[in-house]
């Protein structure tokens, strides 16, 4: 369950491995996965060009956005969920991640 057996500290969880945990096996069904920002105002940020940090993190977490949404099933019970995922710029909530949850419900 990912916590620590000595201290009892809760590890951290991408949102591939809380889908896996969470949803029977073979019932994953993602949605929109081709869904990704893009940068309408050409935001500039200190760091990096928006653009470019979102590729950077596309890489490193596999991800194209903040949240993975999709039906599976729980213990038998159809559930659509959105999981949200830390790695990918801290969770943030753009434009797609709000689009992909009004999708989802």
């Amino acid at each position: 369950m990912n916590i620590c057996e000595q201290c009892g500290y809760h590890l951290k969880m991408s949102s591939s491995d809380r889908i896996e945990l969470s949803i029977d096996p073979g019932t994953w069904d993602p949605m929109d996965e081709d869904m990704f920002s893009l940068d309408p105002i050409d935001f500039h940020s200190e760091e990096e060009p928006y653009k470019d940090r979102i590729d950077s993190y596309q890489k490193k977490t596999g991800l194209t956005e903040a949240i993975q949404t999709g039906i599976g099933q729980l213990n038998g019970i159809p559930v659509a969920i959105g999981v949200m995922d830390f790695q990918f710029m801290g969770g943030s909530m753009g434009s797609v991640v709000g689009e992909k949850i009004t999708r989802l419900i």
